[in-house]
């Protein structure tokens, strides 16, 4: 009776910790979400950029993005909100809009698409997944000393 009472409670024990564990990789998964003000084609309809888009995350300005720029923040967790200053065209009065997104929790870097975002096209139109671009390292020229030869990597140290 007192084992099998034992063995209960180690059950459970583990179990609740299990939760505990899959909650808070849930709660605490972070995401890289890149925002981008650029114009775009979708199913034949052209999206145009506004002027400038202010990106406010807890009160703070996180990107102020003219025309073709994009900016950047990270976010703990699967919803994100965030306050939008649109400004349409150079001397106009910019336009408050507050956003709430909850994030694929598959994708770790998220370009989010702005002015698709508020024409209120679906997520696959705003959503991508930001891949970054991998650049080929340049090739070194060959050293040579003063006759021509080229010096190995150990000849190059020693100056």
């Amino acid at each position: 009776m007192k084992n099998s009472r034992r063995l209960l409670f180690r059950i459970l024990t583990v179990l609740v910790l299990l939760a505990i564990a899959a909650a808070m990789y849930v709660i605490g998964r972070g995401h890289t979400l890149y925002f981008d003000n650029t114009s775009m084609e979708y199913n034949g309809q052209t999206i145009e950029a506004p002027y400038r888009i202010d990106v406010y995350v807890g009160g703070e300005r996180v990107a102020k993005l003219k025309e073709d720029e994009r900016g950047t923040c990270t976010n703990i967790g699967q919803k994100f909100s965030m306050d939008l200053e649109i400004t349409k065209e150079k001397d106009d009065e910019p336009v408050t809009e507050h956003i709430s997104l909850k994030l694929p929790f598959s994708i770790d870097n998220i370009v989010v698409n702005l002015p698709a975002l508020l024409q209120g096209l679906d997520e696959d139109a705003y959503y991508s997944v930001f891949v970054p671009l991998v650049q080929e390292p340049a090739e070194e020229e060959p050293q040579v000393d003063e006759f021509g030869i080229e010096l190995t990597a150990d000849e190059e140290s020693m100056g």
